[in-house]
């Protein structure tokens, strides 16, 4: 299936010189989110994880179907003041200042081999901050799954010390 058919290209999003890539058309289309997630589980069921991590909001989507089908749980990873109970922070940079991640401090037990999942690798930062914040509850890292990769953006060089797969790649 070629996915690149299946996400739309929204041009001068969010602002002026941004190509966006629009996973909605994708995941509006039962046979084409189907695919991903089913490509997904192929390659993580055999794999020793102990739960799905995803990173808000498209994160969520893709790393909830994807725990479910491989019967493990869920970890939200939130932008700041979306979690009620006790929680633990990462701060990041992007181009023009900061900007935090969140997760709940018992989500994670110490040991927990993580698979963290979100839409898009761009620059990298909010993934390198959603690691650093498995870390940092004791978890380690099975690895970084994306849909989209852009690869002029080099993001994959911030998570270098990290095992990255994505299914389509963007110049």
């Amino acid at each position: 299936m070629n996915l690149k058919d299946k996400i739309r290209n929204i041009p001068d999003f969010p602002k002026q010189g941004i190509l966006f890539r629009d996973i909605t058309t994708l995941l509006k289309d039962a046979e084409s989110f189907t695919y991903v997630i089913n490509e997904f589980v192929k390659r993580y069921k055999e794999r020793a994880l102990d739960t799905v991590a995803g990173i808000e909001s498209r994160g969520f989507i893709i790393g909830g179907a994807i725990a479910h089908r491989l019967n493990r749980g869920f970890i939200p990873i939130r932008k700041p003041g979306k979690l009620p109970a006790e929680k633990l922070s990462i701060e990041y940079s992007l181009e023009y200042g900061t900007d935090r991640v969140e997760m709940h401090t018992d989500a994670i037990k110490k040991g927990s081999r993580v698979l963290l999942v979100d839409d898009l690798l761009a620059t990298g930062g909010t993934m390198k901050a959603a690691c650093e914040l498995v870390e940092k509850a004791g978890g380690d890292i099975v690895e970084c799954a994306f849909i989209i990769h852009l690869a002029g953006l080099r993001g994959e060089k911030l998570l270098d010390k990290y095992s990255v797969f994505s299914m389509v790649t963007y110049d």
